[in-house]
This record gives C-alpha cells, sequence and structure tokens, in this order.
C-alpha cells in the first residue's frame, strides 16, 4: 500500500499521560509529525498557530471534552479529519461524535494496532480505503430528521441493504428473503472484519414499530466496531458472542429505544471453518450438509435489562442458515473458497 504517514501532521488530544506517549511514539514510528495537547482548550491554542492533518482525541478530557471540541471546530468550518479514541462505550457519545462528522470511533484499549494503523490512513486517504465511514456520517448527520421522518428511514435502510451475492473473507455468501409487502421485516447486515472472518446479523424490525428501523440503522454502524474491539481484547481467540448480545442491548436502552428486537448474529472464520450463531429472539436452522441444528429463538433484546440467548457452534466449509419471526424468513448460504 502506497498510503505512509510521512510527513503528516497528527495532533493528539489525550489527558492520559501513559496512552498519549504510548500514541506519540507509535505515530513517530511509522513516520508522522506529532504533537500533544491535554483537553480541548489547548488543541485550539495549537491548531490556531499550525493546522494538523489528523487530530486524534478521547473524550473525557478536563476543560474541554473531546465533544465540545469537536463541535466548536465544525461550528467554525474547520473539517479537519478527526478519530476519536475512547473508552466510552455510552452510545449517546458515539452518536453524537458521528453527528459532528468524525471519520471513525474506537474504543479503548487498543491491542490491534494494526487496525489502529488501517484506521489512521483511512481518515487521512479515505478515497484509497473501503470503509463505511461515508455510511456512518450518512446514518448519524441527519439522526433528528430520521427519527421524526419514518419513511425516509425506512428508504434509507433498504438502500443500504447488502447485495444478494458477493464474495468476503475469501467466502461466497448470498441470501434470499421473503417478507411480507413493502413493510420492513427481517434486515440482514453482513461484513468483513479481516481477511479471514467475517460477522452477520439478522433483525426483525417488525415487532418494534419506527423503533425497529431505526435500531437497524443504528446496528449496521456500530455492530462491526463493537465487534472488532471484542476480539481485539480476546487477543484474536473466537469471540463471546452473548457479550456482544448484552453490549447491544445495553445500546438500545441507552438510545432510548422502545420495543422488542429480535436478533440473530453470527460468526465464521474462513481458515478455521467456525461457525458460531447466536440468537435472542429468532428461529433459525443451520444446514452444514452433515448436520442440521436447530436453534431456539431466546428473548427478544429490549424485553429486558438481561439478555436471555441461545447459541450454537458448528465447524464446516459451507453452510445454509435459515432464519424466521414474526417479520418473515431469510436463507443465507455460505461456502468458503
Amino acid at each position: 500500500m502506497s498510503a505512509s504517514l510521512s510527513g503528516k501532521q497528527i495532533l493528539i488530544v489525550e489527558d492520559e499521560p501513559v496512552f498519549c506517549s504510548l500514541l506519540d511514539g507509535w505515530l513517530k514510528s511509522l513516520g508522522a509529525t506529532t504533537r500533544t495537547a491535554g483537553d480541548g482548550i489547548e488543541a485550539i491554542e495549537q491548531m490556531a498557530r499550525q493546522a494538523p492533518d489528523l487530530l486524534i482525541c478521547d473524550l473525557a478530557m478536563p476543560r474541554m471534552d473531546g465533544l465540545k471540541l469537536v463541535e466548536h471546530l465544525r461550528s467554525q468550518g474547520d473539517q479537519t479529519p478527526v478519530l476519536i479514541i475512547s473508552a466510552t462505550e455510552n452510545m449517546s457519545d458515539i452518536a453524537s461524535a458521528l453527528r459532528l462528522g468524525v471519520q471513525d470511533v474506537l474504543l479503548k484499549p487498543i491491542k490491534d494496532f494494526d487496525r489502529l494503523r488501517e484506521t489512521v490512513l483511512a481518515c487521512l486517504y479515505p478515497v484509497m480505503f473501503n470503509s463505511r465511514v461515508e455510511e456512518e456520517e450518512r446514518l448519524f448527520q441527519d439522526w433528528d430528521a430520521l427519527a421524526h421522518n419514518p419513511s425516509a428511514a425506512v428508504q434509507l435502510l433498504k438502500e443500504l441493504q447488502p447485495p444478494v451475492q458477493q464474495i468476503i473473507s475469501h467466502c461466497r455468501v448470498n441470501y434470499r428473503q421473503l417478507t411480507a409487502g413493502d413493510t420492513p421485516g427481517l434486515v440482514l447486515d453482513i461484513a468483513p472484519l479481516s481477511d479471514n472472518d467475517l460477522a452477520f446479523y439478522c433483525l426483525d424490525v417488525s415487532r418494534a414499530g419506527d423503533n425497529g428501523v431505526l435500531a437497524a440503522l443504528l446496528l449496521r454502524a456500530l455492530f462491526n466496531h463493537l465487534l472488532q474491539d471484542h476480539l481485539s481484547r480476546q487477543n484474536q481467540r473466537l469471540p463471546e458472542m452473548g457479550a456482544i448480545l448484552r453490549q447491544v442491548n445495553q445500546l438500545l436502552r441507552q438510545a432510548n429505544l422502545q420495543g422488542q428486537f429480535p436478533l440473530l448474529v453470527g460468526y465464521y472464520h474462513s481458515t478455521l471453518n467456525n461457525l458460531l450463531l447466536v440468537s435472542a429472539g429468532l428461529n433459525a436452522t443451520l444446514n452444514t450438509g452433515e448436520h442440521q441444528v436447530q436453534l431456539s429463538n431466546g428473548v427478544p433484546l429490549g424485553t429486558m435489562n438481561s439478555t436471555h440467548f441461545n447459541q450454537i457452534s458448528q465447524r464446516c466449509s459451507a453452510w445454509q442458515c435459515q432464519v424466521w419471526g414474526a417479520g418473515g424468513r431469510l436463507r443465507l448460504m455460505l461456502s468458503s473458497d
């Protein structure tokens, strides 16, 4: 890859000395020229003297926090790319940052520095990278308008549905969907996490009214970030999918989205041929050619504070999964190359 940090000016806004020093040294080792600031006020002072190519910013800081800093910059017409690195898991903070037009949000602790490098490069060279940054900005920059215009939210969700056939992480993936009329039912999203693993989820939006569509848009923007962060903390071991479901349940509550959200999530590693499926409210049948396994539905997210789900794990190089609920029926098929 020809993209480089050589000659790039990066301002690190971070009040935690150890992490600030670690990040500073790491960026310099990649060729970047760096400066540091302890809070938003100091950052504004430094930017007045010299504009950086990229701002890497924490959220929780004294005097002026990260959200207020980005809000100030955008109000002044400053479109400097911003990467948020924060320990927050508060949905409202993440949504506010994306609404303000930051390029990406990563959660501490950072353990996967290869992914961090890719994210920094994507912020500096957005045209060269196939990422969801523009999609996330689109979802959040008009969030209030979408919340008050259900038909626009439905149309956006339809536009964001994945192609019915594609190759992801060395796997050939396709799906077929059956829903009643034009009303949204089962919503699918599937995306690569690396060259060898992918994640997907199926959400039934029919049991939460307009909130179901909004929940699907939120999940589309944030689900893969949550799973990637979980994998980096587990040193690339197979993810504990129940923990992901509990986190999604918490995010839905923090976003004040009321209703029932039947959800099935999955993870597949194409080299190890490991498939994990966990359901909170959707029925599923997995067929691997050698085995057919029934996955009972569990309890939909949003029903209660705790989550009650069912999980299965299989080793297989090809499989089909039938998923169904009140919103319709869907068949997802995968074969590894």
